[in-house]
């Protein structure tokens, strides 16, 4: 897997970039004919080791989907870091902030990793 080409990328729209699946499993696995999730979570890794990271944070197995790959050092990137941590919590009961999800409900399912 070479993502430098989606590193770059991303650097050069300062922190965000926005590609499909499609895209992403071209640089993965292009001999590959499915995006599985065994292979999305490879991509996770790797995607990690660059400092970069997606949102939503399970990359999605349809190659018809978009998403978010983000700087994680960047502000939105410490942003996202941030906000997966209080899914986390949600998820375990113990969200300091509850009304958060129920103020935005579409925002738990992409933060949940």
């Amino acid at each position: 897997m070479d993502f430098t080409v989606i590193a770059h990328a991303v650097e050069v729209d300062h922190g965000i970039k926005r590609l499909s699946m499609r895209f992403i499993k071209k640089y993965a696995a292009p001999e590959r004919q499915r995006l599985s999730t065994e292979l999305c979570e490879e991509i996770s890794k790797e995607f990690d080791k660059l400092g970069l990271i997606t949102l939503p944070r399970r990359l999605p197995t349809s190659e018809n989907e978009f998403v978010f790959v983000i700087e994680k050092n960047s502000a939105l990137g410490q942003t996202v870091a941030i906000a997966t941590s209080l899914a986390a919590l949600d998820r375990l009961g113990q969200n300091p902030l509850p009304w958060l999800f129920e103020n935005y409900p579409d925002a738990r399912g992409h933060l949940v990793s």
